[in-house]
């Protein structure tokens, strides 16, 4: 497994390899002692969660709070998406910036994402299916978001008119932001 640092501190991109011949493919889409020995990073997943979405759906940006904060692994079992994550750890020298992965099947590619970040995605297409494994449980009383389009953040999700949430469409802005991470 390949796995990269990104421009934001404890984010990482995991690439399997892919064994494919004539009958399909195989590849190992989690190993503990592959991540912890490139990174140092010791997880435990307790929830894993799927979503299916239709092109220009935005999902995001969520996070949970401590004392439930949580650590994700994310990757698209079909479609093709555009995952986002934005540093709101209020002492990173990255605070407020983001990356963007796009995440297919075909490129197998997967991202780590530690808690101290809030994250989102935008499904670049029809029938678009997204999983993640979390290291704490939901816990809707630890909810929290920003505004997917705020223009401080200046993310650019490649969709036209965005599908929201009725949640989503109301999110924090940045101006109003008071992050839970120091």
């Amino acid at each position: 497994m390949l796995i990269e640092k990104t421009a934001l501190e404890g984010v990482f991109v995991l690439t399997p390899r892919v064994f494919a011949d004539d009958r399909g493919s195989f590849q190992e889409t989690w190993s503990t002692r592959a991540f912890v020995a490139a990174t140092g990073v010791e997880v435990e997943f307790v929830q894993d969660n799927e979503s299916r979405s239709g092109a220009g759906v935005v999902r995001g940006l969520h996070f949970q709070a401590p004392p439930h904060a949580q650590g994700k692994l994310v990757r698209c079992s079909q479609g093709r998406v555009l995952d986002v994550i934005v540093d709101i750890r209020k002492s990173a020298p990255t605070f407020g910036q983001h990356v963007a992965v796009e995440l297919t099947p075909e490129n197998a590619r997967q991202v780590w994402i530690p808690p101290g970040f809030a994250h989102g995605f935008a499904s670049l297409e029809d029938g678009t299916v997204f999983q993640y494994k979390c290291t704490a449980l939901y816990a809707p009383e630890s909810e929290g978001d920003l505004r997917w389009d705020d223009p401080f953040l200046g993310i650019d999700w490649r969709v036209g008119a965005a599908r929201l949430s009725p949640k989503d469409e109301v999110a924090t802005p940045w101006s109003a932001f008071q992050s839970p991470f120091l």
